[in-house]
């Protein structure tokens, strides 16, 4: 099955001190449905995660590892990539919520519409109109 755009793989980056937290988190988040969490072989302070949007955003999951000790990696670079990211799933979260238009709002637009003085009316006198 190909992944939608709602599937997310993102990496958590945290501090260096102190250490294996990494580790901790994979086994913290592994626990959870909708959630594959790994790490990284040469970097043992990032944790690869993969998830749903629907389901899961990546401010939601670091909120939940900082409450439970964990420390991320602070840098500057960091703060940015991570900013960005929420905002992005915060926009396409709110984007799922957005339904399409019934019918009936459509209905009271039309009436509304045809009630309305909108310039399609020609001014032209009626016995100008039969002048020949």
């Amino acid at each position: 099955m190909l992944p939608s755009d709602l599937d997310k793989i993102r990496e958590i980056v945290f501090h260096d001190l102190p250490a294996g937290q990494a580790e901790r988190a994979r086994a913290l988040l592994d626990g959870l449905d909708g959630i594959q969490a790994g790490t990284e072989g040469e970097r043992s302070c990032i944790l690869v995660i993969q998830y749903n949007v629907r389901h899961y955003t990546l401010q939601g999951l670091e909120k939940a590892l900082e409450l439970q000790g964990f420390h991320l990696d602070n840098s500057l670079l960091q703060k940015v990539r991570r900013a960005l990211i929420h905002f992005c799933e915060q926009v396409q979260r709110e984007n799922l919520v957005i339904n399409a238009p019934d019918a009936k709002s459509q209905q009271v637009f039309a009436r509304v519409y045809e009630q309305h003085l909108h310039g399609d009316k020609d001014e032209t006198p009626e016995e100008w109109r039969e002048y020949k």
